[in-house]
């Protein structure tokens, strides 16, 4: 396929011969070393309609979160009559989910009882004519509860299972929605139809080709109502984009039919700035753009990612609270050759937290590297320091083991655009099973038996050898139902929920991750040094369980820079890790892990009692690879250290680290600050270290935030993996963030 008009002035190459949008890139994209001084503010159109968007969210804040939902209709991709922000003639990139800004659809798929329960906690009813058509349909949820067998439903109550999407969309898969713009429809359509037609060729068609016959053919039919929708808007996607608006609009039509068709847990849109700069920088050539008009661009497709949303029931808004959808969207980077992938669009997606305001959404993550311009290091510092918006990625430890074309699924999850996909798999609570294993199985709360029996320790002071021997004897009865109760899971969203638009944007061979999570790591990894180092003593109940336990003396703790705990971490992270392994996964998928939690380490944190580090029952954990709160006292950097431990080889869906740390512990001025934010970074990855989160505040701001809302309407803040408005979170949410630490020295 070559296309003059479209692709004229582009630079040849393999692109040109088959779907290869990585090459694409390295082969037209312009290298930018400059700083932000080119940038353009808002223009009179992108205020007006932000005027307008400041007005909807006021009006569904006040309307307890939910402006308006659908409730006649199931959300697809052609379910709707186009909508539009303000209107036709204003907005420039168009589509919403619906057919008005913030109307939330009805997407039963993955359960139809969520679907009910959700409308009904906002105050509406859905239709007779939707329950009807589902009460003989069989939902992703219906599905899995028939195969749970007993010991996974009682894990799931307790809490050692937690999170999983099992009644809910599972998200994590990011399309390729470049492919649209550079290749256009006909040509993919083309492509997945000759992709078909080999698999039936095949000598043997066993389980998985024939499976994949069907997945190939149901990708087919959405691939045809995408072009049907971007006609209703006026827009035929069937030939490549002829310039950047097009592009943007391409590939964001792509974006929109994926959210339109699947409410996942997270819909991420990919590592596009750069493909999009190709564009710009073309049109800037030609004369046809300014720069002016290309932030515009910018500016309006990320208005249009800030207003998707879904419908969510209350449990899940305690999992994940803020309203979030992980709109995560990838910067900059180096490529395999080495050259950093720094364009002036990179600069402009981190300019729109100026012109339009901070937001949790997108998700906006920067790919970090030694290699990076020192400009644009310095720059991301500032617009950290001033919106506390962004979080950042190791591109050096990814890259080797993804290449050079990944994206940013969720929060952290590195994978192979367009070429791997996700099986997200929520938390095991590593703080709960450290409790069965001294209770004999049972659990702490409400005395159940759940996982098999064993000796509760009588001890009068736990023994470190033997309680680990323990614990990992029950982390290897975890790892086994962990990964058979997300094997089934994902064999019933495959059957009754499947991805049918996203995954016709990937690779017909797509390789397939697993990804499984723990939550309460420090909470786990100090109670172990605990019993190692101090003295700790059991405490039972009249139950004869271990409800409670007496400290005496010091231990070390995670989160100081101290290996006597920090290689217990390590080793505990990589022990559950190798288990998890040896329990083969759904659709042979590669295992991959986390050190994660969103905000539901509130919840998590309430269905564990006591534990042997002094947390006593129901309070907090600490989010992701965190130390516990206001454990860490050597400062800033040490804290940093002990994460940067871990090992990423075994957590490739991502080691999670949210960082809080006082302006003035950073310098005395903005110049100083950004000097020492960047080589805080800097230090940070070059020890390995995955991920950070960063925040440049106060601890009292978040204070007066949370008693008297009108103060900071928008305020942003990182809270594990990703932004949410403060005002968004519940109370005990707001507590705990302001109860982490706040570093007031390096």
């Amino acid at each position: 396929m070559k296309d003059e008009i479209a692709w004229r002035g582009f630079n040849e190459g393999v692109w040109q011969d088959g779907i290869n949008v990585s090459n694409f890139i390295k082969t037209n994209y312009t290298q930018y070393d400059g700083d932000g001084s080119f940038l353009a503010g808002p223009t009179e159109r992108t205020e007006r309609e932000m005027k307008r968007v400041k007005e909807l969210l006021i009006a569904e804040s006040e309307k307890g979160g939910v402006l308006d939902v659908d409730t006649t209709r199931v959300l697809t991709i052609l379910s709707h009559e186009p909508g539009y922000v303000v209107d036709k003639e204003t907005d420039i990139i168009v589509g919403l989910q619906t057919d008005a800004p913030l109307k939330r659809g009805v997407s039963p798929f993955a359960g139809i009882r969520n679907a009910i329960q959700a409308c009904n906690a906002y105050g509406y009813e859905i239709s007779d004519k939707i329950k009807q058509e589902f009460t003989y349909r069989t939902t992703h949820n219906t599905g899995v509860f028939r195969a749970y067998n007993d010991t996974m439903k009682k894990a799931r109550h307790a809490g050692i299972l937690t999170g999983l999407p099992d009644a809910y969309a599972r998200g994590r898969i990011v399309g390729d929605y470049r492919r649209i713009a550079l290749y256009g429809m006909d040509y993919l359509i083309e492509q997945r139809k000759l992709d078909k037609a080999k698999l039936g060729e095949k000598d043997y068609l066993d389980e998985e080709t024939v499976r994949l016959l069907e997945d190939v053919a149901k990708q087919l039919e959405f691939m045809v109502q995408l072009k049907t929708l971007a006609l209703s808007y006026g827009y035929d996607i069937s030939k490549p984009a002829r310039n950047a608006f097009e592009a943007i609009q391409w590939l964001y039509f792509g974006y929109l039919g994926a959210v339109k068709e699947q409410n996942g847990a997270a819909n991420s849109i990919g590592r596009v700035a750069e493909f999009i700069d190709c564009y710009i920088e073309r049109d800037f050539w030609e004369g046809t753009l300014t720069e002016s008009q290309a932030q515009e661009l910018i500016d309006d497709l990320v208005i249009k990612l800030r207003l998707v949303r879904h419908l969510r029931t209350p449990e899940y808004n305690d999992l994940f609270a803020g309203d979030p959808v992980w709109v995560t969207l990838s910067l900059a980077g180096v490529s395999g050759e080495g050259k950093h992938m720094v364009s002036k669009t990179s600069y402009r997606v981190l300019q729109t937290l100026y012109n339009l305001g901070s937001s949790a959404e997108p998700n906006i993550t920067v790919l970090w590297s030694e290699h990076l311009p020192q400009a644009f290091k310095d720059f991301c510092a500032k617009v950290s320091i001033d919106t506390d918006s962004i979080q950042y990625e190791n591109d050096d430890v990814m890259r080797r083991m993804h290449g050079d074309d990944y994206s940013i699924a969720c929060c952290v999850s590195a994978m192979k655009t367009g070429k791997q996909m996700q099986f997200f798999g929520a938390r095991c609570n590593l703080a709960k099973v450290l409790l069965m294993a001294l209770n004999g199985g049972k659990d702490e709360k409400e005395g159940e038996q759940i996982a098999p029996e064993g000796p509760v320790f009588d001890e009068e002071v736990l023994d470190f050898d033997k309680a680990y021997a323990a614990y990992k004897e029950y982390l290897r009865w975890m790892a086994r139902l962990y990964v058979n109760t997300m094997n089934i899971i994902h064999y019933m969203h495959d059957k009754y929920a499947y991805e049918r638009l996203m995954m016709s944007l990937h690779d017909v061979d797509v390789e397939r991750l697993m990804a499984f999570g723990v939550s309460g790591f420090s909470v786990a990894v100090d109670s172990l040094s605990a019993i190692k180092y101090a003295k700790v003593k059991p405490i039972k109940d009249e139950r004869g369980i271990i409800s409670d336990f007496e400290v005496v003396g010091k231990f070390p703790k995670y989160g100081n820079d101290d290996d006597r705990v920090d290689l217990i971490g390590k080793d505990l992270i990589e022990f559950f890790y190798k288990e998890l392994c040896k329990t083969p996964a759904y659709r042979g998928a590669k295992h991959t892990l986390s050190i994660l939690t969103i905000t539901s380490n509130v919840m998590y944190g309430r269905k564990t009692g006591s534990t042997p580090d002094g947390r006593k029952a129901g309070e907090p954990f600490a989010p992701g690879a965190n130390p516990m709160h206001g454990r860490d006292r050597e400062g800033a950097l040490a804290s940093l250290n002990s994460v940067a431990k871990l090992n990423y080889a075994c957590c490739q869906d991502g080691i999670s680290n949210t960082f809080s740390i006082t302006p003035e512990a950073l310098g005395k001025d903005e110049r100083s600050r950004v000097d020492n934010l960047v080589t805080m970074l800097d230090g940070y990855f070059q020890q390995d270290a995955h991920h950070l989160n960063v925040n440049v505040l106060n601890r009292e701001k978040l204070v007066a935030a949370m008693n008297d809302p009108t103060l900071y309407p928008s305020l942003t803040i990182r809270v594990s993996g990703y932004a949410v408005n403060f005002n968004k979170l519940t109370r005990d949410k707001q507590e705990e963030v302001i109860a982490r630490t706040f570093h007031k020295s390096m």
